[in-house]
């Protein structure tokens, strides 16, 4: 279960550390492309929930590598599952929004997307505060 733990760490690490980077480089123009929930959000808190997702994506596999403050990485586990919970409302807001079948279709994948790295984050979470932790 240790190795599981850490191929779920990896992912989550590489999805959350790019898509927190896409955040924080790119103007809100050119995100708006792939990410139409950011048009009614200030930069300034996309800027922030880049930053979050980026200090998480380290959170989750810095500590145990160093073996230093390993309670860290349960704990970047628990704030990504927060951040999904907060994308999936998102989504199913958006869902009532959309007019047509392809805009419906996009909320719903994002919706399912967040699902998932929610149960993954969740099972980090469980796996390293619990009879995994390191």
């Amino acid at each position: 279960m240790n190795v599981v733990l850490w191929i779920i760490q990896i992912l989550l690490a590489v999805v959350f550390a790019g898509a927190g980077f896409a955040k924080l480089t790119q103007p809100k123009d050119k995100l708006r492309e792939l990410m139409r929930w950011v048009d009614p959000v200030p930069p300034t808190q996309v800027k922030a929930l880049g930053a979050a997702e980026v200090v998480a994506a380290i959170g989750l596999v810095l500590p145990p590598l160093t073996g230093i403050a390993t309670v860290l990485t349960p704990l970047a586990a628990v704030g990504l599952v927060v951040v999904m919970i907060g994308g999936f409302l998102v989504h199913l807001r958006d869902l009532k929004k959309q007019d047509t079948q392809d805009g419906r279709q996009k909320e719903i994948q994002g919706a399912i997307t967040c699902a998932v790295l929610l149960v993954l984050a969740a099972v980090v979470a469980w796996g390293r505060f619990g009879p995994y932790s390191f």
